[in-house]
This record gives C-alpha cells, structure tokens and sequence, in this order.
C-alpha cells in the first residue's frame, strides 16, 4: 500500500518559496487504477518524484508497504525502485541499443543472469505485443511501438507498481487507446498503475479511481471520478 500522509514540498529559490505539493494525504491499495489529474504544475509529477526517492518531502510521510522512501539509505533505493516501473511520456530509450537491449538493460543494472536476460526479455516484448521488433533500434519503431518497449522495460522486474507520466502525450489518438488497453491489462494481472494524465477523454473512460489536483493541493479523490477541472 502506498501512503502520503499531511505530505507538504516546498522549494527554496533566494527569497522565493514554491509550494509544490501542499498536506496531501491519500492511500493507494493494491491492485488499484489510479488516475492523477490537474494542470501543469498542480503537483502530479511531484507526487511521482516522491515516490521514486527523486524528492525528499518538507513536511509529512510517503510510506511503500512498511517503508519510509525519504528514509531509505542509499544502497536500499536500488530494491525500491525495482518494486516500482516508471514509464514517461518521452520514452527515455537508449538509442544505441535494440529494443530487446534497452528491456535486458533492466535486468542487467538488477543483477540478472544471462540465462534469465534470455528467458524474460521475449516473455516481456510479447506481452506487449512487439516480439518480432526485438531487433529493432528506436529510430526504426514508432511512438506507439517505443512506449511499448518502455512499458516492457518497466515491467521486466515485475513491480508492485506502474507509474505512467503522461504516457500518451506524444502518441496519436489510435496509439493511445493501444496503450491504455495494454496498462488495463497489466492492472488486471495485478500491477497497481498510477496515471498521471492531462487526457480528459482517458479518465472519463476508465471510470477508475481520480485524484484531482490544483496548486500543489488534494482537491478531489473519488472512486469512480471524471476529469471535471476547468
């Protein structure tokens, strides 16, 4: 379970103070769809960085299962972040490597065997349906295909956890209801997905859970929400 208690983040720049994030307090379970709406700079991509250990809250506590992230030490973040798969908007794959490279790319930074690099990178590409594209560099795929391999990349390790950032924004509408289908069904396989989104017609159809966000503050959290800002 994930958990962000009376969770403030504030940054210091001279005299100027920014609130990024402002007594936030809500819980993710198991297994949920979430979806994280609100405009640029409501607080969405904070909530990630907190998460992942990118950020240290000011005030409060982010907890994953029985640990504290802003508590981890050094060597333990390596075991979280294998327990969460992170997928962004502009894919982040290494250009130089194939797309069966930048997925056993994930394995090698865990420690994997070669013997599990072979076995779980074409079990991953097939899952989302790019098992005959294991060969292909980046420059060959498009959108759609490359945000395929990212999610494949994230989900190598099996995590907990899927968080997508804007995972369409650079998509066409066909390719991006293909990889709404494709997190759809690694929920229903048992991943919890949070959804960071500015796509009105994507929350509206999932008919999922909707943390609403404005200023950096919590302003709606409903089991079955629509995108309603203005």
């Amino acid at each position: 379970m994930i958990n962000f208690q009376n969770v403030s983040k504030i940054y210091q720049s001279n005299s100027h103070e920014t609130i990024a994030l402002d007594d936030a307090t809500f819980r993710i379970l198991p297994k949920e769809f979430v979806s994280l709406v609100g405009k640029s700079g409501a607080g969405k991509s904070t909530i990630i960085k907190l998460l992942i250990a990118e950020e240290k809250p000011s005030k409060g506590k982010v907890t994953m299962g029985n640990y504290e992230v802003a508590k981890l030490k050094l060597k333990e973040l390596p075991s979280l972040r294998r327990r969460v798969g992170v997928i962004f908007q502009d894919f982040r794959l290494l250009p130089n490597k194939t797309a069966a490279e930048n997925v056993a790319f994930a394995l090698e930074v865990a420690g994997r065997t070669q013997e599990e690099i072979e076995e779980y990178v074409p079990q991953a590409m097939e899952m989302v349906g790019l098992k005959d594209k294991m060969r292909n560099f980046p420059k060959e795929l498009s959108g759609g295909e490359k945000q395929r391999v990212a999610i494949a990349r994230s989900m190598i390790n099996h995590p907990d956890v899927l968080i997508a950032d804007e995972p369409t924004g650079n998509l066409d509408p066909i390719n991006t209801w293909d990889i709404i289908k494709l997190l759809l069904k690694i929920n229903e396989l048992g991943t919890t997905i949070i959804l960071a989104t500015h796509n009105k017609d994507i929350v509206n159809f999932l008919d999922r859970r909707v943390i609403s966000l404005e200023n950096g503050r919590v302003i709606r959290d409903e089991q079955k929400g629509k995108y309603i800002l203005v």
